[in-house]
């Protein structure tokens, strides 16, 4: 092959795939762009800084070193759009389109949700009996933490069984992998703790996907099919997510529309890691598909659309158990009356987060294929304030002041508090302050008093003693305070 047909060959393939990538990437009414466009330049935080414009879809992905993200907006009870951005593998410049698969992480749990409560629709479980009725090949270690109480399946969607293991971490596509009894049991190759119980149930919230697996068990156990057939057949693809699954391996059918992990810029380890923990982190799918799901509900809950649930049963899984918030396998959040279901979830190298209206058929979904989740709120922040969600986007307004960097050098140093140590520094007359391997910008609205934007709802204050930095105040809700004081 001669250098001259060599590049006319790169070049035609180049045009070739920027084709595939221009057409797979819908063209909507003159209207819809508009609100597309709106939608990509209103970016914002939970607080607006005074005389500061909002930030550009571009801008924020470059900020938080975003790959790549997609997007779909639910209007009256239908897909409104649907858009990618960015790269979805870089080294292989490949696009993210609506097609792009991503990791959902803990949304998994919301689909796993569906499933439990399919089982209990059609009278194969009860929802208020121990959940060892239903484990056949394994059975929960009750002990004397429990109290003699028992969990209920109502406890596991809920998080309210006192069970412990928040989350997972993944295995390496070269790994053994356990097997859910070995997760269970805490068992290598397992990676995570043995499932059991930190408190009595029915007492409080704590998130645990420990309890999640208990229940991809018990559907295995009561359906009698592997866990990712089960879902497929009886959720998924009546839905209508075609391209989403739960598995614990790569289907080849599917390589080229899975999104690449990062860490910032930093490429996953092979790609992505797998979880066999599949109920409650293994789904892969996109936000036009998770829209289905989203609109499913909904229709549902009006007794609309009965694909997955009755109306009766949606009534149930969009009820909090225990607390305001948590309901079976989502969260409830009240905007002063308007009130939407959502979930998020993180997976190494990934993050997701979806909203939808109990009424009048609003939703988003937003995935992408990193770690750092702030533009996911930054975005439905823009959303909603473009379709006018009723009383879902009312930032802070705070006026921001300059600290000269000669002042800032007495900021800068060590904290910590319960074990977590803060270290804030200085860089170019601005600061910064890190925690977990995150850096994020300080802005003082006084001499002591500043906040983050990655931090949304909390104000801080710097505390002072004899002139001297001690350490400073995290406030939580206004009336919760952690004190963090200054090591070195």
């Amino acid at each position: 092959m001669n250098l001259k047909f060599s590049k006319a060959f790169f070049l035609l393939t180049l045009f070739m795939f920027s084709c595939v990538v221009l057409k797979s990437q819908k063209k909507y009414s003159q209207e819809v762009e508009s609100k597309i466009a709106q939608v990509e330049d209103q970016l914002a935080s939970w607080v607006e800084i005074e005389n500061t414009p909002k930030w550009n879809l571009k801008e924020r992905m470059n900020f938080y070193k975003i790959k790549g993200l997609s997007i779909a907006v639910i209007k009256d009870y239908k897909l409104e759009w649907a858009k990618g951005y960015g790269w979805a593998d870089s080294a292989e410049s490949r696009s993210v389109t609506p097609a792009t698969l991503f990791q959902a992480a803990s949304i998994s749990k919301s689909l796993n949700a569906l499933g439990m409560l399919k089982l209990a629709e059609n009278k194969s479980i009860d929802l208020n009996r121990d959940i060892n009725t239903y484990l056949h090949s394994w059975k929960f270690p009750y002990d004397s933490i429990s109290k003699g109480k028992k969990i209920t399946i109502l406890n596991l969607l809920s998080h309210t069984g006192g069970i412990n293991v928040s989350g997972f971490n993944g295995y390496k596509k070269l790994e053994s992998l356990p097997n859910i009894i070995q997760i269970l049991n805490g068992i290598k190759p397992a990676n995570s703790d043995a499932v059991k119980s930190v408190f009595e149930p029915d007492l409080k919230y704590k998130y645990s996907g420990g309890g999640t697996v208990i229940s991809q068990l018990i559907i295995e156990d009561v359906s009698g099919k592997k866990y990712a057939d089960y879902m497929k057949r009886n959720i998924l693809r009546p839905i209508g997510m075609q391209n989403s699954f739960y598995t614990n391996t790569t289907l080849k059918s599917k390589l080229k529309l899975l999104a690449t992990g990062y860490n910032g810029n930093k490429e996953v380890e092979m790609k992505y890691h797998i979880y066999p923990e599949q109920a409650a982190a293994g789904l892969w799918t996109n936000p036009t598909e998770l829209s289905k799901y989203v609109i499913e509900v909904q229709k549902s809950l009006l007794g609309e659309s009965n694909k997955s649930l009755s109306q009766e049963m949606t009534k149930l899984m969009l009820t909090p158990y225990l607390d305001n918030s948590a309901a079976l396998g989502i969260f409830i959040e009240d905007k002063e009356g308007t009130k939407y279901f959502r979930h998020g979830g993180v997976n190494e190298g990934f993050t997701s987060l979806y909203f939808g209206s109990l009424k009048d058929g609003n939703g988003v979904v937003v995935m992408c294929n990193s770690t750092d989740k702030t533009i996911l709120y930054e975005i439905i922040n823009s959303i909603a304030t473009v379709y006018k969600w009723k009383n879902f986007y009312k930032p802070e307004l705070k006026k921001v002041i300059k600290i000269n960097s000669s002042e800032l050098t007495k900021f800068t140093g060590k904290y910590s508090s319960n074990d977590r140590e803060y270290i804030i520094s200085q860089d170019k007359g601005n600061l910064f302050l890190e925690l977990s391997g995150q850096k994020w910008q300080v802005y003082f609205t006084s001499e002591t008093d500043f906040f983050m934007y990655q931090a949304p709802g909390i104000n801080n204050q710097f505390i002072y003693s004899n002139n001297k930095i001690e350490g400073f105040k995290i406030n939580l809700d206004g009336s919760k305070n952690i004190v963090v004081k200054k090591t070195e």
